[in-house]
């Protein structure tokens, strides 16, 4: 049995997640904002609008996925203190599901300015968030359970993400035009990074995704599989910003300055003996994303 922990620590350390949810919903935001600044095209109240769509559409994300887990899988004891919160009473599944619909519902406040801002485009971008965060866990054929994660991340990150933040801002500034092509490019380095997240998650609980039937790199292709996904996304990583220096000056070397984090990150995923020893990996993975997301953004409104 697990050590017991107070309904605060399961509310906010468990599902809310801030050491996860808020640096990758920020990462993508950071890096529009730079390009946007650079383009003469910023506009605060729309950026701040786009950053809280986008944690509330990641937490909501959360809970599908915690909700899931205790309800399909009461067996699997992946988070052993949120199964014991069910078994006592002290988590209700009904109020699991009504926190998660909660939350994206409280998407669309923001949601609603930006409406306002964006026009229809501005909907069809938060149907598109949520569906994806949802997908990941539920659904009768997941994300997870179809081994898509790893890209659709990717591209929501590295594409979409970025570009929106762009888009909405630019519409805002009066300056509504075809998206250029850096707005979705400039991301693909700061993707990488935020998919390395997911790709250390699903290192550490290989087994009990295999009970789950989901089929994550390390379920379909064993930890080395992982561990050179890892790698070959930290090389995206670091390897992208020397291609867009190229391009637009030394300024985007700027996100090389967390290599050696970077480093770090990959000797853990290589070395690290047992699970328990990638769990406090995913919270730096998080912040290291975004701060080579800040930089990046810097980067682009230096350049």
């Amino acid at each position: 049995m697990a050590p017991v922990v107070s309904r605060r620590h399961i509310w906010i350390h468990l599902m809310l997640y801030p050491g996860h949810t808020l640096p990758t919903a920020a990462a993508p935001v950071l890096v529009g904002v730079g390009l946007a600044a650079h383009d003469g095209v910023f506009a605060l109240w729309p950026m701040l609008a786009a950053f809280v769509c986008s944690w509330m559409v990641h937490v909501g994300g959360v809970f599908v996925d915690v909700y899931q887990l205790v309800s399909r899988w009461p067996e699997v004891r992946e988070h052993p203190e949120l199964n014991d919160a069910v078994a006592s009473g002290a988590l209700r599944l009904p109020t699991l599901k009504l926190a998660a619909i909660a939350w994206f519902v409280g998407a669309l406040v923001p949601g609603i300015y930006l409406f306002q801002v964006v026009g229809p485009p501005a909907i069809w971008l938060g149907i598109l968030g949520i569906a994806a965060a949802a997908w990941y866990a539920a659904g009768p054929r997941s994300m997870a359970e179809l081994g898509l994660a790893d890209p659709v991340f990717f591209v929501m990150f590295g594409v979409v993400a970025v570009a929106a933040t762009y888009y909405v801002q630019a519409v805002a500034m009066h300056a509504a035009q075809p998206l250029p092509l850096a707005a979705f490019v400039v991301g693909i380095p700061m993707a990488a990074m935020i998919v390395n997240v997911l790709v250390i998650d699903d290192l550490r609980d290989v087994e009990f995704d295999k009970v789950k039937g989901w089929r994550t790199t390390p379920v379909r292709h064993g930890v080395a599989g992982s561990r050179y996904l890892h790698l070959a996304l930290t090389t995206v990583g670091y390897v992208g910003p020397m291609v867009l220096a190229w391009y637009r000056g030394p300024w985007l070397l700027l996100p090389l300055i967390t290599l050696p984090f970077g480093i770090a990150a990959e000797r853990a995923v290589w070395t690290a003996p047992r699970r328990e020893e990638l769990i406090p990996w995913t919270p730096r993975s998080a912040f290291l994303s975004m701060i080579h997301a800040g930089l990046c953004g810097l980067g682009l409104a230096l350049a």
